[in-house]
């Protein structure tokens, strides 16, 4: 069951995550060339790895991990949320 869970989280991650992106906000430019390049390819990388690592982990026991990747995925909507209603 919790790694449904985590399945459903990187979902709405990785859904944040590309609107953030795609939403031509001022901070983006901040980031280094390397991950705004092509659609910001190589941060979407690094989601899924966080994600993956996160479900590799909890498989094996490590239920931190599950509360790890809960917690981040909360700080995910938020800043979001920041960003995309133009907050912040």
């Amino acid at each position: 069951m919790p790694i449904v869970v985590l399945f459903l989280l990187g979902t709405v991650n990785f859904a944040i995550h590309k609107a953030v992106l795609e939403s031509g906000h001022p901070l983006l430019g901040s980031l280094p060339a390397a991950l705004r390049a092509r659609g910001g390819r190589l941060s979407l990388l690094f989601e899924f790895v966080v994600l993956l690592a996160s479900m590799l982990l909890t498989a094996n026991g490590w239920t931190s991990a599950a509360w790890a990747y809960g917690f981040y995925s909360i700080l995910n909507a938020i800043t979001g949320w920041l960003l995309l209603t133009e907050r912040f």
